[in-house]
């Protein structure tokens, strides 16, 4: 009897002492890594610890729709870091990276995404390897698209050399100082010039990523996508410059 009235109070006492949590990693998540199918573009959209909600789910947003139109070639969005780890944004929210840039063997990317980040003006322009994969990732996708501050990785990974961009409003003039030999231009929310688009960011991300879809699918699948997320989308409306 004494033996299991022990018994009993040593699972009374295991069930309310505090239990010890710890953080999880990688490993227990399983990535979202869908099939390659070559009947969708690839939107491989960057993130990093500091990522700014807004130049994320906007194009995500938009770009993700696309799956339920039909007779279009739709887009198959994902998210690459440098790790597997959640990755915390500015604002608090974590998310689960799909690839890993540095280890993974990732699809071939059509649309490379980069929104803004924390760091983008300073640390992560010293990001080596971070520049690399956006260096290697241009040279092969169809477009390049950055909101906001995502405009200096590209620059300083060389790749606005030579092209018409913009970027987050009161950062036009950093831009210019950091890069003066940019032809970086204000008073307008994107520009495309080749297979690049850059954008003011925030809540104009969302104009930007209509206007490629525009471009891709052509104005009456651009303005059902905006339909759908409530957004008044007439692209005459939007201040923006096309070079080529």
């Amino acid at each position: 009897m004494r033996i299991t009235i022990i018994f009993f109070a040593s699972l009374i006492m295991a069930a309310c002492s505090p239990r010890q949590t710890q953080e999880p990693t990688a490993a227990d998540f399983t990535p979202n890594r869908r099939p390659p199918d070559s009947t969708r573009y690839n939107a491989a959209f960057l993130i990093m610890d500091g990522v700014y909600n807004t130049e994320l789910t906007a194009p995500f947003d938009i770009f993700q729709h696309t799956i339920f139109r039909e007779g279009i070639k739709a887009m198959n969005v994902f998210m690459v870091a440098n790790t597997l780890e959640p990755v915390t944004t500015f604002e608090g929210i974590r998310l689960l990276p799909d690839y890993n840039y540095l280890a993974d063997s990732l699809p071939l990317i059509d649309i490379l995404v980069v929104p803004s980040a924390e760091h983008h003006l300073d640390t992560d322009l010293e990001d080596g390897r971070l520049l690399d994969f956006v260096r290697r990732t241009a040279a092969q996708a169809t477009f390049v698209t950055s909101h906001c501050d995502g405009a200096f990785v590209l620059a300083k990974a060389g790749l606005l050399d030579g092209i018409v961009c913009t970027t987050f409003p009161s950062d036009v003039e950093k831009m210019r100082e950091m890069f003066p030999h940019l032809d970086v231009r204000d008073s307008v929310l994107f520009v495309h010039d080749g297979k690049f688009i850059t954008s003011a960011g925030g809540a104009k991300s969302f104009e930007a990523a209509l206007y490629l879809c525009e471009h891709l699918y052509g104005a009456e699948v651009a303005r059902r996508l905006a339909q759908g997320l409530v957004i008044d989308w007439d692209v005459e409306k939007v201040p923006h410059l096309v070079v080529k």
